[in-house]
């Protein structure tokens, strides 16, 4: 049986913002039980986020995709608050941490080259 693809799921972007999350579900699966409510929550809701959003406003019009690319990027920014606490709270090692914002880095430019050209049409 073929395995059916929505367009969405084509866009680097959203494979990448899917490798993040992968990141971010395994690295939280450490962090300490009583932050299971607090820090790890947040965190996986932040990185599952990125991927909602660009999934969600993908196909509608381009200023509603703006809308959900532009709240797709609020997220990355809100992962890297919650990637800064971990390192601060010894969670995570700074090489984790800087590997983490590598990858925000890169998904807030490509989330950013997006909105331009959205704009630009």
């Amino acid at each position: 049986m073929k395995k059916v693809i929505f367009n969405f799921e084509k866009l680097i972007v959203y494979q990448k913002s899917l490798d993040f999350m992968d990141l971010v579900y395994e690295i939280t699966r450490s962090f300490p039980k009583d932050e299971l409510y607090n820090l790890t929550s947040q965190f996986k809701r932040a990185s599952l986020s990125i991927c909602l959003n660009i999934s969600e406003g993908h196909g509608d019009t381009d200023k509603q995709f703006n809308r959900y690319l532009k709240m797709a990027w609020d997220s990355v920014k809100e992962c890297v608050t919650c990637s800064t606490a971990a390192r601060r709270q010894g969670y995570i090692s700074e090489e984790m941490d800087n590997t983490l914002r590598l990858n925000l880095e890169e998904l807030s430019k490509m989330i950013a080259g997006l909105r331009k050209k959205l704009k630009t049409k």
